[in-house]
């Protein structure tokens, strides 16, 4: 008769009891005073197709930390004041991030401030075993959309030069491209980056699942990192053909994400099945060497019950300072109308009421949206300012939402920088050449050239990444953080004659810039 032994993990001895109670309740009060951090979060979870999966982030590092019992109960945790420091950075992150609106960086302080719960209360051997539970919960952060709009270029340049190898002639305009049989644009679901996200996410806890070295792992991820992005590019060029071949009755409507989501699917099966042919048996000697532990743990000192209770009420007071200082919107102050008017000559420009082909920038939410037309010599140049006052979380001036166009008929054909110099002063702008798909000829179609810059109460930047460091700056002044996206446009065909007249648009009107935080 066969006899079969199985290796059940020890629980927790009661040296853990207190411990684990305080970082449980510490994780849960830092919850707490994050609240609002955490529900943005959980917010772009649910509206976001890209971070979907984040929702089964908390799970599975439960389930990791519950697999890590047999390794964890030998251990004596031993609390470490030096991880207060991690935890006095993640504070300060998240104080700067909320003065300027940075989710990013709010979010990614609130999982640093979980994460090194861990060492503070139970000790740094604690930390080591949980290093991956505690490292895969930053898979949690909304993170990782920046990358879109480079994905879509790269996308539509592999695309372009596919089809041409294959002898189908094509015609591109940014992301949109013309072939014989029709017209197809890179859009924002076929940039790669949601089989990005959630590959990354899943092969790296393929990896920790399944190999024991750290250089297999590395090569693993790595490989999930790459494979999305070539995979995407290859169900693009498969999608086009299929159109192509078909006449267009295939694989250009909702079937076109369906194919797509097929071959991904097959292609990270095939993926996890080779990988699995590589796979480290569990390592033997775990349960030899936890019974050594056990060992030793008897004969350690038990540590104080006061010193994680302690610990744990100093990490709260310290955390707790960034949302006791935190700038509070005032109510009445909020509801204040704001007027903002451009004005009706400007030199020898004159406005008008028309705009100049119906267009106008995607800035979401902006306190106030004056646009005016203004004729002049040489032509019309249109001016739309997004003004935004008591900025927050859903209406801020610098975010990744905030675009040239909403690009539902006007597209991005190319983007770069535009330099003037009003009264000797450099000045760079964002420039955009804007088209349509209307379906007409490309010389016929209606063509804009836009150019941006922010006016960050005084300063004009044209860079985000500056504007919001100038905001951050004016924040810790407590200075107010009122500011504006100031955009010039013109629908002049040639692209030369669009960057002189706006040059001399600028030149001639350089001053006004400061009488639009005056005039509020």
């Amino acid at each position: 008769r066969m006899m079969s032994l199985t290796l059940t993990p020890p629980r927790l001895p009661n040296t853990w009891r207190v411990p684990f109670v305080a970082v449980l309740l510490l994780a849960l009060a830092i919850l707490l005073l994050y609240r609002d951090t955490g529900a943005a979060m959980v917010h772009i979870w649910m509206r976001s197709e890209t971070f979907t999966h984040a929702f089964i982030v908390p799970p599975i590092v439960a389930w990791l930390i519950w697999r890590k019992r047999g390794e964890l109960a030998p251990l004596q945790p031993n609390p470490s004041l030096w991880a207060l420091l991690p935890m006095v950075a993640a504070a300060v992150l998240w104080w700067l991030g909320d003065l300027v609106s940075v989710a990013a960086a709010t979010q990614t302080a609130l999982v640093v401030m979980l994460a090194a719960s861990v060492p503070l209360v139970l000790g740094w051997r604690v930390a080591r075993t949980l290093a991956f539970p505690l490292a895969f919960l930053f898979f949690a952060v909304p993170i990782g959309e920046f990358m879109t709009p480079m994905l879509m270029h790269w996308t539509a340049e592999v695309l372009v030069a596919s089809l041409r190898i294959t002898g189908i002639p094509v015609y591109q305009e940014g992301q949109h491209l013309v072939i014989p049989s029709g017209r197809w644009a890179v859009v924002e679901a076929c940039s790669g980056v949601r089989y990005l996200m959630a590959t990354f996410m899943v092969g790296s806890l393929f990896a920790y699942l399944n190999y024991q070295g750290t250089r297999k792992r590395l090569i693993f991820v790595a490989v999930s990192l790459v494979l999305p992005v070539l995979a995407n590019w290859v169900r693009a060029y498969i999608i086009v053909m299929l159109g192509h071949l078909s006449n267009n009755e295939i694989a250009t409507g909702v079937d076109h994400l369906v194919y797509g989501w097929i071959f991904f699917g097959v292609v990270i099966m095939a993926l996890f099945f080779i990988g699995a042919r590589w796979s480290d048996p569990d390592d033997p000697g775990i349960a030899q060497a936890t019974a050594v532990a056990h060992a030793a743990l008897r004969a350690e000192r038990p540590v104080a019950v006061w010193q994680p209770v302690g610990l744990a009420a100093l990490a709260l007071l310290v955390l707790g300072l960034p949302t006791l200082g935190r700038t509070q919107l005032d109510t009445e102050g909020s509801r204040t109308a704001i007027r903002l008017q451009l004005p009706g000559t400007l030199g020898q420009w004159r406005a008008q009421q028309q705009l100049t082909q119906g267009w106008e920038p995607e800035f979401r939410n902006a306190t106030a949206t004056p646009a005016t037309e203004y004729v002049g010599p040489g032509g019309e140049v249109s001016v739309h300012v997004a003004y935004f006052r008591h900025q927050h979380t859903g209406a801020k001036l610098v975010t990744s939402t905030n675009r040239f166009t909403d690009g539902l008929r006007w597209f991005i054909a190319s983007e770069g920088l535009a330099a003037t110099e009003p009264h000797g002063q450099p000045l760079i702008w964002r420039r955009a050449t804007l088209t349509t798909g209307d379906g007409a000829a490309s010389s016929a179609r209606p063509r804009l050239t836009v150019w941006r810059v922010y006016w960050l109460g005084g300063p004009l930047v044209h860079g985000d990444v500056k504007a919001k460091l100038v905001q951050a700056w004016h924040a810790i002044q407590g200075e107010p953080d009122d500011a504006a996206a100031i955009h010039l446009a013109t629908a002049l065909p040639d692209d030369a004659a669009a960057r002189q007249l706006l040059t001399t648009f600028v030149h001639e009107n350089r001053s006004e810039e400061r009488r639009v935080g005056k005039e509020c």
